[in-house]
């Protein structure tokens, strides 16, 4: 998929690479896009620029009413920004619905916003926020407003030599307040037939002075409902008022007929979905079943300076200091399938859909089908081959055996490192907890209601097991 690899460790030198490349250089972050285009035969990529190790662009802050996020931030550092909940909902909302936990540890929002689908998740409601995004080449840095990023279907003004340093907006406030919607045709793992964010300006009388309206996968790129944004202006927002907003939406959207939904749906649907938005903004329910503490099937590990990258990967693998010769043209997966001799991790899709390839990296739970092997160099990786403890299996393995819970056992190694790690993140889980951490696994036989028995029962057993300690690189 690619021919070489090189992986900057400073800023200043990711961007010298950048400004040395020709169009067949490619930048890979989190991997979630990325690898899926090449993983199906995508423009060929001969040198592949591997930016992970860039942690000084991996943040999360507020400074005063403005929220800042490095182009390095996942969704899930999104997601466990305390105060995400109050000053960037619509878009913590938005993160919550990419993918699954194993994407959303690893997928970045910056990458979201470049690969600039019209059903990308995240752009509608950073629109909404009116964020801004600096972009940062060996030449110096500029910042353009969100709306003049995208020039046209999947294109942006993101210069060849440019990478993302930060992505910011004005923190939501008592006055100002957004909610995030999305249609999808399942409740994880889904592409938008629709998805929406709206943020409201308001008197403290109720009158609107400000609305934006932020329309995804209804045009050939996320736009803005005009008509109705003009309808709320100067008028307090009632239901008569909603029901007005979402008739007039319909007339900003030119939907097309896909294989998620026909034309007509899209039309149907979004006049319906803006007035429920809005409803709840009325309401004071925006933040309605948005969970306190988010699953991230991610754990805080020691943290240890980067390695720079000479060929060879070099990474602790189930607690053994391990050299993988030959397989930096390779996902993670296949690295320690072939390399590394471990057979645990499956290939189901090689697109991030099903789960099977899950192991961890430097404390998350990662679809390995997606991660370059070179972002484990330096790093700590754990397979379902070092779940157990010598001849003392996990309670979680213990529990699958106990509870009947392996069918034909395809799906069991992915489905165990992510069910293992939720236990590490949390001491007692609930069912919605349960449910949410296997949200990114694919079971071939149906067999669902005993994984999960088997989860419940781990749940019980877990306060004496010690897991293996990570280490982190930054």
């Amino acid at each position: 998929m690619w021919q070489r690899v090189v992986r900057p460790t400073t800023v200043a030198g990711a961007l010298e690479t950048l400004a040395a490349q020709d169009a067949s250089a490619r930048i890979v972050a989190g991997g979630t896009d990325v690898l899926v285009e090449l993983q199906r035969g995508g423009a060929p990529v001969y040198t592949l620029i591997d930016i992970s190790a860039l942690h000084e662009l991996k943040y999360v802050r507020r400074d005063g009413d403005m929220l800042a996020i490095g182009g390095l931030a996942t969704h899930n550092d999104l997601l466990a920004a305390g105060f995400a909940r109050d000053g960037a909902l619509p878009l913590a909302q938005a993160c919550l619905e990419v993918g699954a936990p194993q994407i959303r540890s690893r997928g970045t929002i910056a990458g979201n916003l470049i690969t600039a689908s019209p059903a990308n998740d995240t752009i509608a409601p950073l629109l909404a926020l009116d964020a801004e995004i600096v972009l940062l080449s060996h030449t110096g840095e500029r910042t353009l407003p969100l709306a003049e990023f995208y020039t046209g279907f999947r294109r942006t003004a993101l210069r060849a030599d440019e990478l993302v340093r930060e992505i910011r907006f004005r923190a939501l406030d008592g006055l100002r307040s957004g909610v995030f919607l999305k249609l999808g045709l399942r409740r994880a793992q889904a592409i938008s037939v629709i998805d929406l964010a709206i943020v409201l300006d308001r008197e403290p009388s109720g009158v609107v002075r400000d609305a934006r309206i932020v329309l995804g996968c209804v045009a050939p790129t996320v736009i803005r409902a005009s008509s109705a944004e003009r309808a709320l202006i100067g008028a307090p927002l009632d239901a008569d008022a909603a029901l007005r907003a979402g008739r007039l939406a319909v007339t900003d959207a030119a939907p097309i007929d896909d294989v998620r939904g026909s034309a007509g749906y899209r039309r149907s649907t979004l006049a319906a979905l803006v007035s429920r938005g809005l409803e709840r903004l009325a309401a004071g329910r925006e933040a309605e079943g948005f969970p306190g503490a988010p699953v991230l099937l991610e754990t805080p590990a020691v943290r240890t300076a980067p390695r720079v990258f000479s060929g060879t990967i070099e990474a602790r693998i189930n607690g053994v200091q391990t050299r993988l010769e030959g397989a930096a043209r390779k996902t993670l997966l296949a690295a320690l399938r072939e390399d590394a001799g471990l057979i645990g991790a499956k290939e189901g899709c090689a697109e991030g859909e099903c789960g099977a390839c899950t192991v961890w990296l430097d404390g998350a739970a990662v679809m390995s089908c997606l991660v370059p092997a070179t972002q484990a160099h330096g790093g700590d990786v754990t397979t379902i081959e070092g779940l157990a403890r010598g001849d003392e299996l996990h309670p979680l393995q213990q529990a699958y055996i106990a509870c009947g819970a392996v069918q034909c056992g395809f799906c069991i190694p992915g489905m165990l490192m992510a069910g293992a790690k939720l236990l590490d993140e949390r001491l007692a889980p609930s069912l919605e907890d349960h449910q949410a951490a296997i949200s990114g696994n694919l079971c071939r036989c149906t067999g669902y209601r005993k994984i999960l028995d088997a989860m419940t029962e781990a749940a019980r057993e877990d306060a004496a097991y010690e897991p293996l300690p990570q280490a982190v690189p930054v």
